[in-house]
């Protein structure tokens, strides 16, 4: 259920179709015809448009590129979009001449040997790639005819992390011409309302930006749009060529009244926690920096200028430590030593004398400095109620000492033992990245690649920032016991300030009522439990595929296609559709002790009259007059309530006189509406029985 499994896949598109057999029609006119401004080698891409939809931190995205070949013979035309290294893709279809093809995606390895052998014989096929730093780029070209359009229309997804306090999409913009019909579309809803909505360019002054970009949010739902006009497109007033080349980001937030919400869905739930408002708990880091000549020159130089702006940013509760590391190993105190003024000072004096020469012994490295966290704790030289945290900068491969990836691996574990997470940062590109990844993922951290750009020392301290203010240590997420399946990591060593632990599962009985769920861990001053409890009352609206979530306690309305919802906090809900037709659907509530009722709802008619005579059902057919009498009135065996005989359809009835509420004009007490009760099941007043009307199940 974690995107980040599907981070690498490719995608293939096994039509059968030979690269140049693409149906194409045989007696269209070859003609010299003038090629529209923009038009980059005879391809026009007149339209491109992506579509967002975010619904609970989970993002449904649409891109969509139409071309049309403006060359006198078939061409290669050749579609790329980059995605997030998280996102994984779940649809793509090409379409050309009205004719779809559609792709099959498969995972990593299967997928390239499909990849390798399409190419081979001539078929169209298309492959993930890395490129940069957040994103991984798709690409597949196809043959198309004179004249001819296609449609590209790649589908991916990706679960929105929080990152320092907000949640951020990237979309990379990379059109390389003017394009006639450019937009982006993001509708986000979250059922924790909405508390900011942003969205930038990279590629665009502020003032350009604000008169193509407009954004909005109320309540549970925002919404931004893009829509730059061709001259906005332009780099210059007189130019052809598009200066949309960047990053476009939206970045959101949520409220949060309570540190958790869980929601549930079709039987499965999501448990959002993010407290806030906690002291931040002591920590004790050593940092282990590889100094082995590979990072001479302008990478050691970074490295000191990070470290010196990360010392700035130091605690004085916090602990700390340096082992570099190059063919031997040294460090700058012999134990951790405490975050003070005269120590600090210390620490740069010692950090700008850092020096680049020799091998990379990175066993001997890690194991220094995770014997050195290990003692002070047994020790008790660190603060009781403190975290430790390990970090390592390397930029290359161990070549001295314990050099086999799996044995150094087998020995950092042994030596942490799962007391404290190791984060590890690879500079530049001449390393094994995946060693250094699995390394950390096993000891509950994780690895970042450092880009060798001019802004690596930027890299540096904004990871550094990210695991400088932990919250809550030894997290644990509890649910009902026997309630839930398939949960997904329901532990963490750490909770850091403006991130956000997010457990999946699914609900062993999907028709639960309540669901109850704790979040436990040990804070700066005392340990914490943070209980969240919903039921599973609720109201979902669908649009084709999406759907919106509301309860009971909400009030909003939502349009969308001729339909209107309206909700009124815990009284009714309002439907309307067509030519002013309306449905009520009134929330009663019963006393939550009553040992037989419990809440139900109860669904009423508004202009009734509005409805087609060809309407039928329980309700439907009698939403307009028939004719029935009401004869023969006598008191029966409560004296409060008469009996009669009704003739009706042909058919002689015996009724009985009660009372019945009327919610459309008062949906909170309703009114008092005499009426007769026809028994056995309605049976002679409905047509055929009562069990023609009833759906054993709609879902």
């Amino acid at each position: 259920m974690t995107p980040a499994l599907w981070s690498c896949l490719v995608l293939v598109l096994l039509s059968g179709l030979a690269a140049s057999g693409f149906p194409r029609s045989p007696f269209r006119p070859l003609r010299k015809r003038s090629l529209p401004e923009g038009v980059v080698d005879s391809t026009e891409v007149y339209s491109t448009k992506i579509s967002c939809k975010v619904t609970s931190r989970f993002a449904h995205n649409v891109v969509t590129t139409r071309a049309v070949n403006r060359a006198e013979k078939a061409k290669e035309v050749s579609f790329d979009v980059e995605l997030p290294k998280t996102a994984f893709i779940t649809n793509f279809t090409l379409t050309i001449d009205g004719v779809t093809y559609p792709g099959t995606v498969k995972e990593k390895e299967v997928a390239k040997k499909q990849y390798e052998k399409a190419v081979s014989q001539g078929k169209t096929a298309g492959l993930v790639k890395a490129s940069g730093r957040k994103l991984e780029k798709f690409t597949v070209s196809v043959n198309v005819a004179a004249g001819s359009k296609v449609t590209f229309e790649l589908t991916y997804e990706e679960l929105l992390k929080r990152h320092k306090g907000k949640y951020k999409m990237y979309l990379k913009v990379q059109p390389k011409q003017l394009v006639k019909h450019f937009e982006i579309e993001a509708d986000i809803f979250e059922p924790q309302g909405i508390s900011m909505l942003d969205a930038e360019a990279s590629f665009i002054t502020n003032d350009l930006l604000g008169s193509a970009l407009t954004k909005s949010f109320s309540g549970k739902k925002g919404r931004v749009s893009f829509k730059p006009s061709l001259e906005q497109q332009r780099s210059c007033p007189t130019c052809t060529d598009s200066l949309l080349n960047g990053d476009f980001t939206i970045t959101y937030d949520v409220n949060r009244e309570s540190p958790a919400n869980v929601q549930i869905v079709n039987g499965y739930f999501v448990h959002f926690f993010a407290p806030q408002g906690l002291p931040s708990v002591p920590k004790n880091v050593v940092f282990v920096i590889d100094t082995s000549g590979s990072m001479h020159g302008q990478k050691i130089q970074q490295t000191r200028d990070a470290l010196l702006k990360i010392l700035e940013d130091m605690k004085k509760e916090d602990y700390l430590n340096f082992i570099l590391f190059s063919g031997y190993v040294t460090n700058w105190k012999d134990s951790l030593v405490q975050a003070t003024p005269e120590n600090l000072q210390e620490a740069r004096t010692f950090v700008r004398n850092i020096q680049s020469s020799g091998m990379t012994n990175i066993n001997d490295g890690l194991l220094r400095g995770i014997s050195m966290l290990n003692k002070a704790r047994e020790e008790h030289t660190v603060p009781e109620r403190s975290t430790s945290i390990i970090i390592m900068l390397t930029d290359g491969d161990a070549n001295v000492g314990e050099s086999r990836p799996e044995k150094i691996q087998e020995n950092v574990r042994n030596a942490i033992r799962d007391k404290f997470p190791l984060y590890n940062l690879g500079f530049g590109n001449n390393l094994n990245y995946n060693f250094l990844e699995s390394m950390a993922l096993e000891n509950h951290g994780l690895a970042r690649r450092i880009y060798e750009d001019a802004d690596a020392d930027l890299q540096l301290q904004g990871f550094y920032e990210e695991v400088a203010n932990p919250l809550l240590t030894s997290v644990e997420t509890e649910y009902p016991e026997n309630a839930v399946l398939d949960l997904t990591q329901s532990s963490y060593q750490h909770f850091y300030d403006g991130s956000e632990i997010v457990v999946a599962g699914r609900l062993l009985d999907e028709d639960l009522n309540s669901f109850k769920a704790d979040v436990k861990g040990h804070g700066a001053i005392n340990d914490l439990t943070f209980t969240e409890e919903v039921t599973t009352e609720k109201i979902i609206v669908w649009n084709g595929a999406v759907q919106s979530t509301f309860s009971w306690l909400d009030t909003v309305t939502v349009t969308q296609d001729g339909l209107s919802v309206t909700i009124n906090r815990k009284k009714n809900m309002a439907v309307s559709f067509g030519d002013g037709i309306t449905f009520v659907v009134v929330l009663h509530q019963m006393w939550k002790k009553h040992p037989v009722h419990h809440d139900f709802l109860g669904f009423y008619v508004v202009d009734s009259h509005r409805m087609s005579a060809q309407t039928h059902g329980l309700l439907g057919q009698f939403f307009h007059p028939f004719d029935f009498k009401v004869s023969d009135i006598h008191p029966g065996s409560d004296p409060t309530k008469p009996v009669a005989t009704m003739v009706v359809k042909n058919h002689q009835l015996t009724v009985t006189r009660g009372s019945q509420k009327d919610y459309r004009e008062d949906a909170g007490i309703g009114t008092k509406v005499v009426c007769w009760f026809v028994h056995n099941n309605g049976q002679g007043l409905i047509d055929g029985t009562h069990t023609d009307y009833i759906v054993p199940s709609l879902f």
